[in-house]
């Protein structure tokens, strides 16, 4: 899709908040809409009038202007982005106003981030592919003055949306071809070309690293399993690093604590942490941000057989701390477990971030609006927020009391992975954080917002995307 910074496009778009009562062109159409209450300027309505002369116009409701937000602008713009499909729209022209003191900056990112949204559909394993006529060209009458800055975030967003598209398609592959090593050729392949330095150690280089913890949770799959460090140096001159660590379950079975099968029907989406660093590896690299990051990947499938991990198993882990095993379906806090260790001792990264679709604890508890999060350091926690804000994937700070340890203290060994049903998505957060080892860090537990059962707005059905865009912002704007 291409911009133009000047006046053009076959069919004109007109913005209308619900108090509009004239506009500039078709306002006799516009009249007539509003008087038959055909139309009324509700956010993200459309109403198309498609014309054989070329005399055609689209208008598009933004809702009560006091009311406006950059989140119902990129309602607002998918929405119009489905109606120029389903017409057949190839290229548009929009005057972008300035909506009071909202910046105009953020103003042109929405819309070009709604209208982007739009285009992306998952239907490789179609068989009858039915032709899209998708938008090419969106010409843009811009206030005077904003071309550079305009610019700028349609060039950031065009990036930023490529992470998030990246990471839907590889957590919407099937398990039967994304398993671990596949993974790792993906991150190979996508961020070796953006300067991003990518290591995949395979089982001998894991031992030797004596991650008893991740190794566990993988000797039932005769998938190897890989171990994935991607670093980008953006900024040489700083020796400060954020690590952005991911869950990579590229299946789980549940293991001998086995799942249902409704519960398993999904379970290949179990890798979305680890797409997600991974998108977000790919905006920040191919943005160019001036930072020093780390993304970490334990990849592994969890399944049932003769050599798979047992309930009542006392393992070790990288940091030596024993973990007796009451849930083989706990398997991801213990891939975690030696992912965060090794970015907090080997990488000695400043600050640590991990996201994982980590337990269903959380989606009963926030369901798919809200990812959850735990965290020991104020600061990197309202960093998160501010990010998550921007971009516009709502997160909420889950309480991290001393006394919740205590549920997952074990009679035999040092810990166990499981707190029991209360708390569930808090005690396996603070089961994480015994693995930092006082690294200023957060947890997104993102099990409700990065794969869906149904499309919510402008995330589709299945990966969502959930949380590149958080990421991004978050390495974008955090001081090092």
């Amino acid at each position: 899709m291409k911009y133009y910074l000047e006046k053009g496009g076959e069919v004109e778009v007109i913005l209308t908040f619900k108090e509009t009562t004239r506009v500039e062109r078709f306002n006799d159409l516009f009249g007539f809409l509003k008087e038959q209450e055909i139309f009324k300027g509700d956010s993200g309505e459309v109403y198309s009038h498609i014309s054989h002369n070329g005399d055609s116009v689209v208008f598009l409701g933004l809702g009560e202007e006091e009311k406006l937000t950059y989140e119902t602008l990129r309602r607002g713009f998918f929405a119009l982005g489905g109606e120029l499909q389903k017409k057949k729209i190839k290229s548009i022209g929009l005057k972008v106003a300035k909506f009071g003191d909202r910046c105009y900056g953020k103003t042109n990112k929405a819309i070009w981030e709604g209208l982007l949204q739009s285009q992306y559909d998952y239907d490789k394993f179609k068989s009858d592919k039915k032709p899209k006529v998708l938008l090419d060209e969106v010409y843009l009458d811009i206030v005077e003055g904003e071309a550079e800055k305009v610019r700028s975030v349609i060039g950031e967003t065009q990036i930023v949306m490529e992470g998030v598209f990246l990471t839907r398609d590889l957590v919407n592959e099937p398990a039967m071809n994304m398993y671990p090593e596949v993974l790792a050729r993906e991150a190979v392949d996508r961020l070796t070309p953006l300067g991003v330095d990518v290591k995949v150690l395979g089982r001998k280089e894991i031992e030797d690293l004596k991650m008893e913890a991740f190794l566990s949770v993988a000797r039932g799959s005769s998938k190897e399993p890989k171990f994935i460090v991607m670093t980008y140096k953006g900024n040489p001159d700083s020796q400060e690093k954020l690590a952005l660590v991911g869950k990579g379950l590229t299946y789980d079975s549940g293991g001998y604590s086995l799942k249902s099968a409704a519960g398993m029907a999904t379970m290949h989406s179990d890798m979305a942490g680890s797409a997600s660093v991974i998108g977000a590896m790919y905006s920040i690299a191919a943005n160019r941000l001036k930072k020093n990051l780390v993304a970490i990947v334990a990849a592994c499938e969890n399944m049932v057989s003769g050599d798979a991990y047992k309930t009542g198993d006392i393992i070790g882990s990288m940091s030596g701390k024993t973990i007796e095993v009451e849930n083989t379906d706990a398997e991801g806090r213990l891939t975690l477990a030696d992912a965060l260790w090794y970015a907090a001792t080997v990488e000695k990264a400043d600050k640590i971030v991990d996201l994982a679709t980590l337990t269903g604890a959380c989606v009963v508890a926030l369901g798919n609006i809200n990812t959850g999060a735990i965290a020991n350091n104020d600061s990197l926690m309202d960093a998160v927020k501010t990010a998550a804000k921007i971009a516009g994937e709502p997160v909420w700070q889950l309480p991290n009391n001393e006394e919740y340890k205590d549920l997952f203290k074990s009679h035999f060994a040092d810990l166990k992975n499981t707190g029991g049903r209360g708390a569930g998505a808090i005690t396996a957060g603070m089961f994480l954080q015994e693995f930092v080892n006082d690294t200023p860090w957060v947890h997104l537990d993102i099990a409700g917002t990065a794969f869906l059962d149904k499309a919510a707005g402008y995330l589709p059905k299945g990966a969502s995307g959930v949380p590149v865009k958080t990421l991004f912002y978050l390495v974008k704007d955090i001081e090092q």
